[in-house]
Order: structure tokens, then C-alpha cells, then sequence
């Protein structure tokens, strides 16, 4: 299962994400979203791991501490919502 990770410090790493849900099982991949110009970190990120940790770690994380801000766990959306996002403010009409 994908899991979004928001409210991220701009500070915490992949690495200290990878061991914040670790506790709760094995963390397939870590990853925070960068801007692609500057590389700075845009609060945000996601997480893999398998479904049955996932939803213990969902669970536990939310609204929980990292480096002093909550942060906001919950199952990523598909990527389709953002395909059809996508077309609704570009005017293309469906």
C-alpha cells in the first residue's frame, strides 16, 4: 500500500521517514518530494509498504510528532484523480 505522509519539516530526511514507519513493519520505499528546481524538500512524501502494516502504521502516525510537526498519514490516492484534475483545469472537457 502507498501511503501519503503531509506536514513534513522541510529538514526530516528518506532515511529518518523510512525509520519513523519501520516500527511497524518493513517500509518497501521512502520518498519526499523534492521541487525540481531548487531540491528543497516540499513537505510531503510517501511511503510503501505492505497492506497489513500499513493501515497499523496509518493509524499510529497520524497527527503524531516528527522533528515538531503533526503529520498527516493517510493511504495515497490512486493516480487517477489527479489525470482527471489534471483535465478539469486545463479546460479539456470530459
Amino acid at each position: 500500500m502507498k501511503i501519503y505522509v503531509g506536514n513534513l519539516p522541510y529538514t526530516v530526511t528518506e532515511v529518518e521517514l523510512k525509520d519513523a514507519f519501520s516500527e511497524f513493519g518493513e517500509v518497501i520505499n521512502a520518498n519526499i518530494i523534492s521541487d525540481k528546481h531548487s531540491g528543497k524538500s516540499m513537505g510531503y512524501g510517501f511511503v510503501e509498504m505492505q497492506d497489513s502494516n500499513a493501515s497499523d502504521a496509518i493509524t499510529a502516525l497520524h497527527e503524531s510528532p516528527l522533528q515538531g510537526r503533526n503529520i498527516k498519514v493517510n493511504k495515497a490516492n490512486d493516480g487517477g484523480s489527479r489525470t482527471r484534475r489534471k483535465k478539469l483545469f486545463s479546460g479539456v472537457s470530459q
